[in-house]
Formats: structure tokens, sequence, C-alpha cells
């Protein structure tokens, strides 16, 4: 890209977005790009490594993947697929939101099947991607202003999350969930937050998941590119997969915490959250509320940028 239709190659963003390429060339180019991003999101079919890395790295790694490293990838289709080849993505906008609103789905349907209680958080974060990619596929002020929302607010919750599953699980040195449970009674403010975060995943009113998922919906129907029959389908089939998360995650929250099953380790582990944890984790819940109760902290540092990228789309 830096190198064609200029005698001295140069990636400037301002000259790249101005730049036509060929309709083939443009066409490949994006491809290139969405593998790309598809890995790092990631998109399906191209999401198996992010469960196996969930399962099995340190909750300090899971919480940087999940917070920031998979947003990178979001924030790539965004800046470049949407912003540098724009007609490319008017043309392929539609697979993006069918492949979404499969993965919603798909992901939902397979953390309920998941025994290790970590992967089923991290099937959760690829559902939850879906909902970022109709919201960049719907191509609207409200759809992608939408996904910058769940962006941050998938990067506060899933990150807390995996933190708390991490720090549950070195304590238990246990990370099956039918090895588990009446851990409430040892160890109740982690159970307290991670029913707080449970519910700020499964879209709570009042939470910046629910703002995030309600904006994206919104977005979607309000979309002049898609005919009113395939909107209506699509929103239908999304909100089947705001009903299974949570069915996956209350399951979760009730074999991990309820009950009285006793163990087999000594309960010399069942320490608490202390006052570090516990300070991080109110600090990422204030956020979360307060997107939830007023989205425009976010929505006004986002919009001017959002009409600028969409007049490549919808000249004036």
């Amino acid at each position: 890209m830096g190198l064609y239709g200029s005698n001295e190659p140069g990636l400037d963003l301002e000259r790249l977005i101005n730049q036509s390429y060929p309709a083939t060339l443009e066409i490949l180019l994006y491809f290139g790009f969405l593998i790309a991003y598809a890995v790092k999101l990631p998109i399906i079919p191209l999401h198996t490594w992010l469960p196996d890395t969930h399962g099995e790295a340190h909750y300090s790694t899971c919480m940087l993947l999940a917070g920031i490293l998979l947003k990178m990838g979001a924030y790539g289709l965004i800046r470049i697929n949407m912003e540098l080849l724009p007609h490319a993505h008017y043309l392929f906008s539609p697979w993006l939101v069918i492949i979404g609103v499969i993965q919603i789905i798909y992901a939902a349907s397979t953390s309920l099947g998941q025994r290790n209680f970590k992967k089923r958080i991290a099937y959760s974060s690829v559902s939850h991607m879906g909902f970022i990619i109709i919201g960049i596929g719907s191509i609207t002020n409200i759809g992608l202003n939408g996904a910058i929302l769940q962006i941050l607010s998938h990067g506060f919750i899933g990150a807390t999350l995996l933190f708390l599953a991490g720090t549950a699980s070195d304590r238990m040195r246990l990370v099956y969930l039918e090895e588990l449970g009446g851990i409430s009674i040892p160890m109740p403010k982690n159970f307290t937050m991670f029913s707080r975060f449970s519910m700020a995943s499964l879209a709570l009113p009042g939470m910046s998941g629910f703002v995030a998922e309600l904006v994206v919906f919104f977005g979607l129907i309000t979309s002049p590119k898609f005919l009113l029959i395939p909107k209506t389908l699509i929103t239908f089939v999304m909100a089947i997969g705001m009903i299974l998360t949570p069915i996956y995650l209350l399951s979760m929250l009730r074999q991990m915490f309820y009950g009285y099953k006793l163990f087999n380790v000594p309960n010399t582990n069942f320490v608490d959250s202390g006052p570090r944890e516990l300070f991080i984790l109110i600090c990422i819940f204030l956020p979360v509320i307060g997107i939830g109760i007023y989205p425009d902290f976010v929505l006004s540092l986002s919009v001017d940028r959002v009409e600028a990228l969409l007049s490549n789309y919808y000249p004036k």
C-alpha cells in the first residue's frame, strides 16, 4: 500500500486514506488484512488458539490478551480495512455480519460444553467479539460507535473475569468445574465480584455490556445497506445468542460457588481476595457501571471520528 501510486514509498495515513486502488488489488489487500485481524480478534474459524491460551497461561497474560491484545484486531479492522479500503469493505460487510452472528451462537454454545472454567470464559470472549464484527459490518454511525463501546466494555469485563478466575484457581489448584462447588463460603469477596462481573458480561441493564450490545442492535436495524427481512432475521438470531450468554455464565457461577461440595485439598489455600485485588476490581468496576449509566462518556470521544470515517461510504 505504501509503494502503490507514488514515486517515493510512504506510510502516511492521511495519504493512504485518499488513495484509490484497482478493484482486484483492493479486494486482495482487504483479504490479507482481514485474515491477519481474524486471527487476532479472533473470528471463527481462526479462533482455536484463544481457549487453549486462556486455559494454560497465567492470569496476568490472559488479562493482557483479553483486555488489550484482542481489541487490536478490532481496531485494525476499523482503522485499516474500513478506513483505507472502503469499497472492498462495503462489498464484504454483509459477510462480516453473517460471520459475526454465527460466531455469537457458536461460541456461546461451545462455551457451555467446557469443563475448564478459564476456557469457558475464553469462549465467552469469542462470542462477545461477534458483536464487534456486526457493528463494524453494519456501516452505520450507531453500529460503529456500538462496536467501539463493546471493545472498551469487553476489555474491562473480560480481563477482570479472567483475573478473578486466575486468582481463584491459583488458590484452589483446580480448574475443572465438576471438582468445584461451595467456594462462596471460604471466599465471599471473590464470589461477590465474580457475580458482579458475570452480570456485566451477560449484559445486565445499568452496566456497560448492555449498552454496547443494545447500540450494536440499533446500528444493525438502522443500516440502509441491508433489507428489512435479513436485518430482522439477523437481530433475532443475535437475541438468541444473548439468551445463551446467561445460561453458560450462571451455570458456571452455580457450579463454582454454590453447594456444599467437600474438597480433597487443605483449607489453608482458601484465602479470600485481599485489599490489593479488591482495589483493582473496584477500579475496573467503576467504569463498567459509569459507561452503563452514562455511555456518552465514551461516545462523545468517538462520535466525530466515526462520522468522518463513514463519510467515505455515504458522502453528503
